[in-house]
């Protein structure tokens, strides 16, 4: 094959080939509907370019996400098929990423690898990327997982004036959309290993990006509220995505001050129910940061079992 050229990405002709890599790298199905969906709402801060022979198949890509919260950073995806690494691609679209990322003034980039893949590591280390974090996969087989042991738990939490719902019993209307984006952002900012990082700008990104999304499931999002004060305390996220045989448990989060009271077990095994019953399927996966050993803890309590690491890398542009 001669020397591939390097252009913008066609979604008509190119997102059937990132979808099935985006699958590679992210570790789960991804869909082209799903793919021309997102971009479609975020053209103006999606930046990528393929590779292609003179045959017109696609040997690589680039990616590159503006982060919602902060404008400044960059989430990138790249790679290259197995029989055409270690050839330069690579290091060519790289080369070809800089300026984009320069023009659209991307101060920072950040990249998650799998653990495993040492060439990805060694490419990213090699162009200055260095280790910013560390999260696993995990996941629970819930044929085998016994959900009865923590019906006590729930019921002493009922006793104790803990509402046990979900955002459709409660309507998904806006106020609790609101309550609800309040709750996911406290807790998710506050877990070990976040560093206070906010997932989502304002309510309206939350509401775009959340409970406007197709995986987005009312009676997934599991709530916890505190009938003596109507505070909402505890929460856990579980949705089943587009292609996928397995539920995806999104967030489990508890307010800092009520924790230490077994509402994350509760909850959760709400959630996991839900799974089960609702969606039926018979496998759960969820990620955590891996400084955040309390969750974990709960989840191996649960039954679930590590299937894959990844490593967040971060360049600072120019630096």
């Amino acid at each position: 094959m001669s020397n591939p050229i390097i252009r913008i990405a066609d979604p008509d002709r190119d997102f059937k080939q990132l979808a099935d890599w985006f699958t590679i790298l992210e570790d789960q199905p991804s869909t082209v509907t799903a793919l021309l969906e997102f971009y479609s709402k975020n053209r103006e801060n999606c930046f990528s370019k393929v590779a292609e022979g003179d045959d017109g198949i696609l040997t690589g890509f680039f990616w590159v996400d503006r982060s919602r919260v902060d404008p400044d950073l960059g989430i990138l995806y790249l790679y290259v098929l197995p029989d055409n690494r270690r050839k330069g691609l690579g290091t060519r679209l790289y080369a070809d990423m800089l300026p984009v990322m320069a023009e659209n003034k991307l101060k920072t980039l950040r990249v998650r690898i799998n653990s495993a893949w040492s060439d990805g590591m060694a490419f990213a280390k090699g162009r200055g990327f260095t280790e910013r974090g560390h999260s696993i996969r995990m996941g629970l087989d819930l044929e085998k997982f016994d959900d009865q042991p923590y019906d006590e738990i729930i019921s002493r939490l009922q006793e104790e004036g803990f509402e046990f719902t979900s955002m459709a019993a409660l309507g998904n209307t806006l106020e609790a959309q609101q309550k609800l984006h309040k709750l996911n952002d406290a807790t998710s900012s506050d877990t070990p290993g976040s560093e206070g990082e906010h997932a989502w700008p304002s309510f309206e990104d939350f509401q775009q990006s959340v409970c406007q999304a197709k995986w987005y499931i009312p009676e997934g999002q599991m709530v916890v509220i505190d009938t003596h004060t109507g505070d909402w305390v505890a929460m856990s996220a579980i949705t089943r995505m587009e292609g996928n045989d397995f539920a995806y448990n999104l967030h489990t989060g508890v307010q800092r001050n009520y924790r230490g009271r077994k509402l994350a077990q509760a909850v959760k095994v709400l959630a996991l129910r839900f799974a089960r019953d609702v969606l039926q399927t018979s496998r759960v996966e969820t990620d955590h940061n891996s400084k955040n050993l309390p969750m974990i803890a709960i989840d191996i309590k649960l039954g679930y079992k590590e299937l894959v690491s990844y490593y967040s890398m971060q360049k600072v542009l120019g630096g």
